[in-house]
């Protein structure tokens, strides 16, 4: 009876190890399309993406505990993952501060604009 448990038990173990292995490697692919997408200016493609590393993050820790993430396979993979993470990063930032700046920009001509209007009423003789 214990013999058929542990039988029982091993199957999952595996499962889980193969699971987790499939959505770390999904989770690899993920992160080389984010690098690519985050030079370009689609910025939706790159929030889906976003997005669906996200979800990939969920189902991994969903998954019951294993040892895919100590595993030699694993760990090469995350060293391959963290230049790209941090280049995505850094990409992610420049371009949200090159936003940040052109949307000041536009708004400082929307005050100029307004300001002006109500300069010409004060500028006109009666």
């Amino acid at each position: 009876m214990l013999n058929e448990e542990v039988a029982a038990e091993v199957p999952q173990e595996e499962t889980a190890f193969n699971e987790a292995r499939t959505l770390w490697q999904k989770y690899f692919v993920l992160t080389k399309e984010l690098l690519k997408f985050s030079d370009q200016r689609d910025s939706d493609t790159f929030i889906e993406i976003v997005d669906q590393r996200g979800q990939i993050i969920d189902k991994i820790k969903s998954l019951p505990e294993n040892n895919y993430r100590d595993s030699e396979e694993c760990q090469a993979m995350i060293k391959q993952m963290i230049p790209m993470d941090n280049q995505i990063m850094y990409r992610a930032r420049t371009w949200l501060n090159k936003s940040r700046r052109q949307n000041n920009t536009v708004r400082s001509y929307d005050l100029i604009d307004a300001v002006e209007l109500r300069g010409t009423i004060f500028n006109r003789k009666y």
